[in-house]
């Protein structure tokens, strides 16, 4: 029996990262309570700190998933491309300045969406290890370790956050346009 209750144990951990990943990512790091985060799992807001020392603990939990369901999605491109990268950047771009992807920030990059609220946090944040290594990762994937691949990330994420930031304009879709040409010219498949 008890071997159950360890495995649902881990069960609901799993799923209170995960939703935390999710509603960081739409709502900011502050929007999200931890009595949120708790209904969002099912879960009561009493077992919260059963699984983690604080929220600030989770914050970084919860960046480190993001960026490995990041990972785990230029990885499926990859396989989806046969190993071609050029086509697989090629296919991340295209979606990266679509309006679907613009319109689910809880889905979407962890780069653009916890930029902001983990440059608000201390520098001692344990939130900022995971968030550097993912966007390290994701840096290495659009290029080759040159300082293309930190244009690239600047270019995705800041397009990303203005064109949120001005949905509802015309100027939300030119920022997602502008940065996609920019980038796609320096990638020709």
């Amino acid at each position: 029996m008890a071997r159950s209750t360890q495995a649902q144990a881990q069960q609901n951990r799993e799923r209170v990262v995960a939703e935390a990943a999710r509603l960081f990512r739409e709502r900011g790091v502050p929007g999200v309570s931890v009595a949120d985060l708790m209904a969002a799992a099912g879960l009561t807001h009493g077992g919260f700190y059963k699984r983690f020392a604080s929220k600030e603990a989770l914050v970084a939990e919860a960046t480190g998933r993001a960026f490995g369901e990041l990972g785990a999605r230029l990885a499926a491109l990859d396989e989806q491309h046969a190993g071609d990268r050029a086509a697989a950047r090629s296919a991340l771009l295209d979606y990266y300045f679509s309006a679907e992807h613009r319109d689910d920030a809880g889905q979407g990059c962890p780069a653009t969406a916890l930029g902001g609220d983990l440059a608000r946090e201390a520098a001692d944040s344990p939130a900022r290890e995971p968030y550097a290594a993912g966007v390290r990762d994701f840096a290495r994937w659009l290029a080759d370790g040159d300082e293309e691949d930190l244009v690239a990330v600047a270019t995705m994420a800041g397009a990303l956050m203005l064109s949120r930031a001005t949905a509802g304009t015309d100027l939300s879709d030119r920022f997602l346009a502008a940065a996609h040409r920019s980038l796609a010219e320096r990638n020709p498949t």
